[in-house]
């Protein structure tokens, strides 16, 4: 992208604050026309964020901030949307991070602690948690702010800080909270000195082990107090949520344990409770909006990918088989910064497969097979999410996908529209 043109691009993107929200992942660059034909079926009631990009993703796409910035404005000029858009650098670990997406026109900024998270603080015992505790007294000078006190939320539950809850949510959140803390003052000294609007997200859902509410009400107090502008932050919920499938685990146990977390943003904030790994979790978006009340962002990446080789898988089957043949070789390798349960095994090689509408279903699902209200299930989506790096990257492949979809653009918005109005009804029905 030329200066002249990045220099358009900023600005044009803005803060959305507290109204609910939808980020659409595109990991190839023109997708948007179908993301902006999901919201018009819409209507009303939730707002956009087009540009959206993780850093990781960027990385394994060979994609720059200002490249996706600029597919995404040229995406929203072509579909003549004119409504508010925001703008998420996803997963930022760093001032560098921060500095590539910021000078790019980047307004909503997702911090990235999961590497100073103690992702096995919920197995020690008393012994090697009073030792790791010992170790991390200097990163959590806030320990004796809650020790022995209690908070009753509008839910109903009463959060208990005793010895053993603090000590564990210092142990496990203590570096990563002063580390969220100096990367949000860093955003926050750029975007003032640059004139920019900007709001932050925390996310800490990136662990094995479920964020308790004593934890969540630590972490967002304590980045509240130190001045954060904190819209919205995501904890890790309980069951699973799985890359390209649906939620994994008790409806029932979870909707009160959104209650819950929700009552604390409300009672903190408020902000936004936000949910990430949300692609596909059709069974669980109402129940997030009703508890919420309509106070939440949900963050989709990988399924507009994946409804690109739906595409693909319409209009080239010899390069739809290629595609899979390629990613069940990568998928041992692609997955290892995923939690997914999938494996090669759980699908059948393309070969075994005769009918290109029977292997679309087994590796992508089609909507015809999935019970009303619910998400996707199929394995073999998680075989194709994993991999989107290794297939787009590659010279053939990333280039044949990239083909297909420029010479078939309606069935991309086509089946990009049917895909994501199915989420946001789904959000919607909750609200």
């Amino acid at each position: 992208m030329n200066s002249k043109s990045n220099s358009q691009d900023v600005g044009r993107c803005q803060t959305l604050g507290l109204e609910p929200s939808f980020g659409f992942g595109d990991r190839i660059g023109c997708a948007t026309p179908g993301h902006v034909a999901a919201m018009q079926q819409l209507g009303s009631g939730i707002l956009p964020i087009y540009p959206q990009q993780s850093i990781r993703e960027m990385t394994r796409t060979c994609r720059t901030p200002e490249m996706v910035m600029r597919d995404a404005l040229q995406g929203m000029d072509d579909a003549r949307w004119s409504g508010p858009t925001g703008a998420d650098a996803d997963h930022l670990k760093t001032n560098a991070d921060v500095d590539m997406t910021a000078a790019a026109g980047f307004t909503f900024f997702t911090i990235d602690p999961s590497g100073y998270v103690d992702e096995q603080a919920d197995d020690y015992d008393e012994a090697a948690l009073q030792a790791k505790f010992d170790a991390i007294v200097p990163h959590a000078p806030w320990f004796d702010q809650y020790r022995g006190k209690s908070v009753t939320l509008e839910s109903g539950t009463t959060i208990q800080f005793d010895d053993a809850v603090c000590m564990r949510a210092a142990v496990k959140y203590g570096r990563a909270i002063e580390h969220a803390v100096k990367l949000a003052a860093y955003i926050a000294r750029i975007q003032t000195a640059a004139g920019r609007p900007f709001e932050i997200e925390l996310s800490v859902d990136e662990t094995p082990q479920p964020t308790t509410l004593a934890e969540h009400f630590v972490i967002a107090d304590q980045c509240l107090r130190q001045g954060m502008k904190l819209v919205s932050l995501a904890p890790r919920f309980i069951g699973e949520f799985e890359k390209g499938v649906d939620y994994k685990g008790d409806a029932a146990k979870l909707e009160t344990s959104l209650a819950d977390h929700a009552a604390i943003a409300r009672q903190l904030g408020p902000y936004k409770l936000s949910l990430h790994s949300g692609s596909d979790k059709l069974s669980m978006y109402t129940a997030l909006a009703r508890a919420t009340k309509g106070q939440f962002h949900v963050k989709t990446a990988g399924t507009s990918y994946l409804e690109a080789l739906r595409v693909v898988a319409r209009h080239d089957e010899a390069l739809f088989r290629k595609i899979i043949d390629f990613s069940r070789l990568r998928y041992p390798t692609d997955k290892a910064t995923y939690h997914v349960s999938a494996t090669n095994d759980s699908a059948p090689p393309a070969s075994d497969v005769g009918s290109v509408r029977e292997l679309e279903g087994l590796y992508l699902e089609c909507w015809d097979r999935v019970p009303a209200g619910q998400g996707f299930t199929a394995p073999g989506r998680q075989i194709l999410h994993c991999t989107f790096g290794s297939v787009l990257t590659d010279p053939r492949l990333g280039k044949a996908v990239r083909d297909v979809l420029v010479a078939h653009p309606d069935t991309y918005t086509e089946v990009l529209a049917d895909h994501f109005s199915r989420h946001l009804q789904a959000l919607q029905a909750g609200m």
